[in-house]
């Protein structure tokens, strides 16, 4: 078997960065520790992952039923792992995809100053675990909340842009975690020999050209007009309105699409759309879309509804839902343009028409 070369020199650890970053400030210091804990879950949901099917079929349903998806085995297993690694941290509420209510964590008081609130998703993608395909965690450090119910009014649930960092990771070939701590958003890479995150992409870029962009597009009959308007203009290529040439993507994992932006540019849309259950959207706000969008804005891109930026959106419940459309500025500029305004005729022909090539 080669010895490959060793690239792990000098790289800085996620601890060590957390550290420079901390110092001895107190606050940051929960922080900073809430999210060592996530990446501990995090090392150890890849641990598992990796074991597939020795472990048995991870992407079996529990029989619990969610309002669109069901649980599943792999999302109870993650959100078990991600419970113990926090207990330790000083984080007083989590917030999870798994639970109704949020949790309050190891009797901890919930005060002003008394530990951080966690809101995680703790599987992306779940149903892409028994096909060997790429699915994520997500997760958001917010301030602690002032109530001992866990279930503030409203009026007192924290909007997106109060977080103090989010994160997601990204189980593919490569375990990645991206962070972003409020300046700049970094990759790390786990180490599987020594179970390490070490920095391997700082301050990374989305970059502000796009040749992809990212919808399911089984959904097409469903959409409204701006996002119709969107997608014909970039199949058209290079004789349609954006004059450019898009490959579609989709795996099913937001973050997975989100990464690859994040390295290569491109949008992500999971609009709202006419079906009942989707009206607001898919993504939940609080711990999906606002950890990414806060990434996605520190790599400089842009995270919106279609109509304005997702961390300014009032968070009405914590399992609200979003409409989504992220990824490099100039990209979701112009879908926001399209909702906006009165699209030009140049930006729609019968290929989604009521009576065109996708519809009857």
């Amino acid at each position: 078997m080669p010895i490959l070369p060793d690239m792990t020199a000098g790289l800085p650890t996620l601890a060590a960065h957390l550290a420079v970053w901390a110092g001895d400030r107190a606050d940051r210091l929960e922080v900073s520790a809430a999210v060592s804990a996530m990446a501990t879950a995090i090392v150890d949901i890849a641990g598992f992952l990796a074991c597939g099917a020795l472990v048995g079929p991870l992407g079996q349903a529990t029989g619990k039923a969610g309002d669109i998806d069901p649980q599943r085995r792999l999302d109870v297993e993650a959100h078990e792992r991600i419970v113990a690694a926090l207990e330790s941290a000083p984080v007083g509420l989590l917030v999870s995809e798994e639970l109704d209510m949020p949790l309050l964590l190891a009797g901890r008081p919930i005060r002003s100053g008394g530990g951080v609130t966690v809101a995680v998703d703790p599987v992306d993608g779940a149903s892409n675990a028994d096909t060997n395909a790429a699915i994520g965690t997500v997760f958001s450090v917010l301030p602690g909340i002032d109530t001992p119910s866990g279930g503030p009014a409203a009026s007192g649930l924290p909007r997106g842009a109060t977080q103090l960092a989010a994160g997601f990771a990204v189980y593919g070939p490569q375990t990645v975690l991206v962070l972003t701590l409020g300046a700049g958003s970094h990759v790390f890479t786990l180490d599987p020999r020594c179970g390490e995150f070490l920095l391997t992409t700082p301050d990374i870029r989305i970059p502000d050209t796009a040749a992809e962009f990212a919808i399911n597009a089984s959904n097409h009959l469903h959409w409204d007009e701006p996002i119709r308007a969107y997608v014909e203009g970039c199949l058209k290529g290079d004789h349609g309105p954006r004059a450019a040439r898009y490959n579609m993507r989709w795996t099913g994992s937001f973050v997975a699409e989100v990464y690859r932006i994040l390295i290569r540019g491109g949008v992500y849309l999971y609009p709202a759309d006419a079906r009942p259950a989707y009206r607001n959207g898919r993504l939940r706000l609080a711990y999906e879309a606002c950890p990414v969008a806060f990434i996605v804005e520190q790599a400089g891109g842009a995270a919106s509804t279609g109509h304005g930026r997702i961390l300014d959106v009032p968070l009405a419940g914590w399992h609200q839902r979003t409409p989504v459309v992220i990824g490099s500025a100039r990209e979701v500029a112009h879908v926001e343009s399209l909702h906006s305004e009165p699209y030009p005729l140049g930006e729609r022909s019968p290929l989604f028409g009521r009576r065109g090539l996708f519809r009857t």
